[in-house]
């Protein structure tokens, strides 16, 4: 009788050893009750991450969700199911990385997250991984930072990451600069009627001067035709290539949509185009990355160089006005990047400021996307986190 007891026990001790499937790795986990109903809720989503092999789930916390969910955004919703299954396949990482993988060095990972109505990236969207201080912090849309809480709970298919809060999903370029406050770019995008132009290219570069840049040479844009201003715009486009910070390298010319060419150079650890530097890296967006920069580039002024020490005005005689151009009628901004409402915010400080309040947040990047009204309410017990 003795060594039956013993033999249990060695048997249970020994299945406790074994690796879970996901499902049982999520239910054994106290904190991610929430998650368990969310994903139980999508029969699809649920088998095809049981069957999934060398992926990493970044884990919403019980207390992510809940404040989620009493935001305006998580509010909106509750009438959205595609946007909910969009979220949870941008939480679902191509490859195992452990925590140790993440460095200080900025690695743009791909999701899941490759529905055409909510990325416009080849390979999927993207997050953004990296080290800060003790931290491991991955970057989505609108700048939105989630820390990694518990690391490293590995399952048959990979390693799941608990996190704080929920990734924000990377919205177009006009509506990321609308809620961003970046809204001179997205007045004068309204303007030249190039909204639906540039979101709906595939895998883009953009450069996006922040309000001072364009209220540095207010004087002579008020003088350009629509034509005119486009041209400037598309000057700022690179279309065909996702240019993240790490793959800017110094002496790179790279041609835009425009025809002409633009020229990275990095001085000082900082980064120019041309003669703009770069305030903001790295702002995910459906089809690819923005860049905030500190001045407006000049088709006709491609070979100005960078000056750390001055910001460099590439339109000859003109002058700064007292008013943001193109900025009538845009929409108050939900936050603040790269100098957008407040010109010149830091990386760090536009992080802090980003909110995903908005219920803009959640929207597809194109319309078409599936209601699914009481769609919370028939999974109400998880609400109550």
């Amino acid at each position: 009788m003795q060594f039956k007891l013993l033999s249990v026990a060695a048997l249970a001790a020994t299945a406790s050893a074994q690796t879970m499937n996901l499902t049982a790795t999520l239910m054994n986990n106290s904190m991610l009750s929430s998650l368990t109903t969310y994903v139980g809720l999508f029969p699809s989503i649920l088998s095809s991450l049981e069957s999934a092999t060398n992926i990493t789930i970044l884990a919403p916390s019980n207390a992510a969700f809940g404040m989620l969910l009493n935001s305006t955004a998580g509010m909106a919703l509750a009438n959205n199911s595609a946007a909910i299954q969009a979220i949870l396949t941008y939480h679902v990482l191509n490859g195992t990385y452990y925590a140790s993988n993440v460095t200080s060095n900025a690695t743009f990972i791909p999701t899941m997250l490759s529905s055409p109505a909510y990325a416009n990236v080849t390979g999927g969207q993207r997050v953004e991984a990296i080290t800060e201080g003790m931290n491991v912090t991955f970057f989505s849309g609108l700048l939105q930072n989630a820390s990694v809480t518990q690391a490293n709970i590995n399952f048959t298919g990979g390693v799941i990451h608990v996190i704080d809060s929920v990734l924000t999903i990377p919205q177009t370029i006009a509506a990321t600069a609308e809620a961003a406050g970046l809204s001179a770019i997205a007045g004068a995008l309204t303007d030249t009627k190039l909204v639906s132009a540039v979101d709906d290219l595939m895998d883009v570069t953009v450069f996006v001067p922040n309000n001072a840049a364009f209220q540095a040479i207010g004087s002579a844009v008020g003088n350009l035709t629509m034509s005119q201003l486009a041209g400037i715009l598309e000057y700022h486009v690179i279309n065909g290539t996702v240019a993240y910070s790490t793959d800017l390298m110094n002496g790179t010319m790279i041609k835009t949509l425009n025809g002409n060419n633009v020229t990275v150079t990095i001085m000082n650890g900082s980064v120019f185009v041309n003669s703009a530097k770069v305030v903001t890296p790295d702002v995910l967006v459906a089809n690819g990355v923005v860049h905030v920069i500190d001045a407006v580039l000049n088709p006709n002024a491609t070979t100005l160089t960078a000056n750390p020490t001055t910001t460099m005005v590439a339109f000859a005689g003109a002058t700064s006005v007292s008013m943001v151009p193109f900025t009538s009628g845009i929409p108050t901004p939900t936050s603040m990047i790269g100098g957008g409402a407040a010109a010149g915010a830091s990386s760090a400080s536009a992080a802090m400021a980003a909110s995903s309040s908005s219920a803009g947040a959640w929207a597809p990047m194109r319309t078409g996307a599936v209601g699914a009204a009481a769609l919370f309410a028939a999974g109400g017990a998880f609400m109550n986190v």
